[in-house]
């Protein structure tokens, strides 16, 4: 039988059957926790699957089919080990908010490197902007200019106020999306915009710390009433690459890669070589500080991965 990965618990999946549309409780034989692999998790949300069905209809997942791509994050626990969020992702949608929370450049950038490096189409959603002042939007509107510069598209929403959310209706619509912030970045209230029905918990930001309360607890895909369906993951503090080699990491900076073409040394990494334009540029603001300095972190994991 086949089917879809719908919800991941850990111990437990869920599993469509695409011919009948039923879900079953779903697990995995002990071969899959085998393989060898440096990602804690053998099934994600996302994958496609066979399954037999034993006694009492519980289903035995006994075959994945090969990812078209994936997500990670780093392990909470083991710092070397990484953990896959979603897979087979036609979009991955990452909420940005300016406040309430603040959202860091290091995790923006670093989800953009995820998606280039397993072929993702990400967008970016500004969202909360119904509670910005106009400085505030002004600052959004320059954040958003300069990714768009380096080719990434973007989209000012607000869960409340309802703005162009008809539109990325219209985007997430017949397609397999994700969507990723910190918590409390208004991730679980922009589904129940789309859908109250689905009615996902939510949780007010902190007062104390001014960060987001975790409510999802495990990653569970949700079907839209107008096609398509969007992936409910928990907090991610931190996207991880796996099996990357350092001198694939400028290939996922997409500015970085182009402007390094000009470069004195065709094999130039953009750290200290002479007459490196990537440099220059950075020097002169064409670069962003904040995607460089990912960019050095990313490569100097990588090095630290492929030398264990």
């Amino acid at each position: 039988m086949k089917g879809l990965i719908t919800k991941s618990t850990g111990s437990w999946y869920q599993v469509l059957e695409k011919e009948t549309g039923r879900f079953f409780e779903a697990r995995i034989r002990g071969k899959f926790k085998l393989l060898k692999s440096r990602l804690t998790n053998p099934l994600a949300v996302g994958d496609h699957v066979e399954f037999s069905l034993e006694i009492d209809d519980v289903a035995w997942i006994t075959k994945i089919k090969p990812r078209r791509n994936y997500l990670i994050r780093k392990s909470v626990n083991l710092s070397k080990e990484a953990h896959i969020i979603a897979s087979n992702v036609d979009i991955a949608c990452f909420i940005f908010t300016l406040k309430h929370p603040e959202t860091s450049f290091g995790f923006l950038d670093r989800f953009l490197a995820c998606c280039e490096a397993y072929t993702i189409k990400p967008l970016i959603l500004f969202n909360k902007m119904d509670v910005l002042n106009e400085d505030e939007i002004q600052i959004v509107q320059e954040i958003k200019a300069a990714y768009t510069e380096i080719g990434y598209e973007s989209l000012e929403i607000s869960s409340y106020s309802k703005l162009n959310l008809e539109d990325l209706k219209n985007i997430i619509k017949d397609k397999v999306s994700v969507f990723f912030g910190h918590s409390g970045s208004g991730k679980s209230t922009l589904v129940n915009a789309f859908q109250p029905t689905l009615d996902i918990k939510t949780s007010e930001i902190s007062g104390t710390h001014l960060k987001g309360k975790h409510t999802t607890t495990f990653a569970q895909m949700h079907f839209w009433d107008f096609g398509g369906s969007v992936i409910d993951t928990p907090g991610v503090r931190e996207f991880a690459m796996i099996d990357v080699d350092k001198d694939e990491i400028q290939h996922y900076f997409p500015e970085i890669f182009r402007i390094g073409r000009a470069c004195k040394f065709h094999n130039c990494m953009h750290i200290n070589e002479p007459k490196c334009v990537v440099l220059e540029k950075l020097e002169t603001g064409e670069i962003l500080e904040s995607r460089y300095l990912t960019y050095l972190k990313l490569m100097e994991e990588a090095e630290e991965n492929n030398a264990q």
